[in-house]
């Protein structure tokens, strides 16, 4: 359909426009051969351009034809009948002559020929720029999976009895930022799971909040949590030195105390492959995690950010106090 509407178009729009789409693809078609070293395109793109080049020959003739018309010349170099025959009649009276009949205006070929050019060279640059004129924000790119809403959560009665309890959906929007994987040095990564729960602490009855958030990345995943129990920071860091934790490291974050320290996270081996009911615990890679008061104040509860990788590589703990320092400010006020 497209090649019968190109054949309709006049001589002098439907050349120039071939020769427009022959140049643009042919170039572009060049231009990525030698980019990606492929010699299959680089031939195609070598066809294009020959194919221009022979409409351009023929249009350059057309020209030359229009601006030295001359007499129809037969195969054997006679002058046409046609033309003797019109050279020969005779010619009456002036005043009998009839008046000469009024020239044909013919179309402007030149204005046909460039406003073609003008209309398709545009079509083609948009053609070529068009991948780079995009909103970086396209699906172009991955984007990072959103939190759960959480609307119609029904929270534990621990949340009830703690007025400054956040929820796990409240902590995920709040760690699931655009700037996290650069947080952790690892700029180019996209967030792959996203998630957030309002549970309860371990081993306390249901009775002390504990909600929690995790994103996770190919090379780490972060977790926060927030516990409202009566434990300050102080005597958290007792119950360390009593275990004979090592790697801990106390300091102060957002003007609150806080400690740094080193655990193992745990794996448990699901045994789906054997038609088993599962394995028992066992110790998954090293997580470090940063512990920081919900006030200044220290007056009992704290934040807990803890970041791991299935490799056992680790972030330097500047990382880590950076993402402390980003994160909790953003949790909602009844929570900081």
């Amino acid at each position: 359909m497209l090649g019968l509407l190109l054949r309709l178009l006049p001589f002098w729009v439907r050349e120039p426009l071939f020769i427009v789409i022959g140049s643009v693809f042919g170039v572009r078609i060049m231009y990525l051969a030698v980019r990606d070293e492929a010699w299959v395109p680089g031939a195609i793109g070598v066809a294009f351009l020959l194919a221009t080049a022979v409409r351009v020959h023929t249009v350059v003739r057309a020209v030359r034809a229009r601006r030295n018309p001359a007499p129809a010349v037969s195969a054997d170099g006679a002058v046409s009948d046609a033309v003797v025959r019109s050279q020969s009649q005779p010619q009456g009276p002036a005043g009998q002559r009839p008046a000469p009949a009024a020239p044909r205006k013919e179309p402007n070929a030149w204005g046909q020929a460039v406003a073609a050019v003008a209309v398709f060279a545009a079509l083609g640059a948009a053609l070529w720029l068009g991948p780079n004129l995009l909103p970086s924000g396209d699906n172009s790119s991955p984007r990072s999976p959103s939190c759960p809403s959480g609307e119609d959560e029904e929270l534990p009665s621990a949340y009830t009895g703690a007025s400054r309890a956040v929820t796990g959906g409240q902590l995920c929007e709040a760690l699931n930022r655009t700037d996290l994987a650069r947080l952790l040095g690892t700029p180019t990564e996209t967030a792959t799971v996203v998630s957030g729960t309002s549970d309860t602490a371990l081993l306390t009855d249901g009775k002390v909040a504990r909600p929690e958030a995790e994103v996770r990345f190919d090379t780490y995943t972060v977790n926060v949590s927030a516990t409202y129990n009566e434990l300050s920071i102080a005597q958290y860091v007792k119950l360390m030195e009593f275990g004979e934790e090592t790697d801990v490291k106390t300091l102060s974050v957002l003007g609150r105390p806080a400690v740094l320290s080193s655990d193992h996270t745990m794996s448990v081996d699901l045994g789906l492959g054997s038609g088993g009911s599962g394995g028992p615990v066992g110790q998954g890679p090293p997580a470090r995690t940063l512990t920081v008061a919900l006030d200044g104040k220290d007056p009992g509860g704290y934040y807990e950010i803890t970041v791991w990788s299935t490799s056992g590589a680790l972030p330097d703990d500047g990382a880590l106090v950076d993402i402390t320092g980003t994160v909790l400010p953003t949790v909602p006020e009844q929570a900081v």
